[in-house]
């Protein structure tokens, strides 16, 4: 994981993932796994925006040398590197959506989360009395 990432309380401190599934560490977890997912989709707008320019440089460059009668087997090449170039800048594209389809999917699992178990953590730890595990008050449809 990235420096650049914010700290989130009890999300890697010290204890191994599966040691620790509570409320609050399975909500940072997600939490982080957006913030991931933004910091990706940021640095994919920033390589798309520089392969893109470099393969408008490249077909200019490209262009000059065909007025100044190169060789065309290196204009040929030059306008490889601007084709390679632009699917760079395509593929990029493609994670900005990837990057974003993370980011919505792991704040859909977190609102789904926080509604579905907040309601016993908050009861779990106002009341000092020690509550069953998640799931166990969830009604089965057998109850009338």
């Amino acid at each position: 994981m990235s420096d650049n990432l914010p700290a989130i309380p009890g999300v890697n401190s010290g204890r191994s993932a599966s040691s620790d599934n509570g409320f609050l560490a399975l909500a940072g977890r997600t939490a982080k796994l957006a913030a991931s997912a933004l910091f990706l989709k940021e640095g994919m707008h920033l390589l798309r925006s520089h392969m893109q320019a470099n393969a408008n440089a490249a077909l200019r460059l490209s262009e000059m040398n065909h007025q100044a009668e190169v060789e065309p087997q290196f204009i040929s090449m030059i306008e490889d590197v601007s084709t390679h170039l632009t699917g760079v800048a395509e593929a990029s594209g493609d994670m900005v959506n990837a990057a974003d389809s993370v980011d919505t999917d792991a704040r859909g699992f977190n609102n789904a989360h926080d509604r579905e178990y907040r309601p016993g953590y908050e009861a779990s730890n106002g009341s000092g009395v020690r509550q069953a595990k998640p799931g166990y008050y969830r009604r089965t449809g057998r109850r009338r």
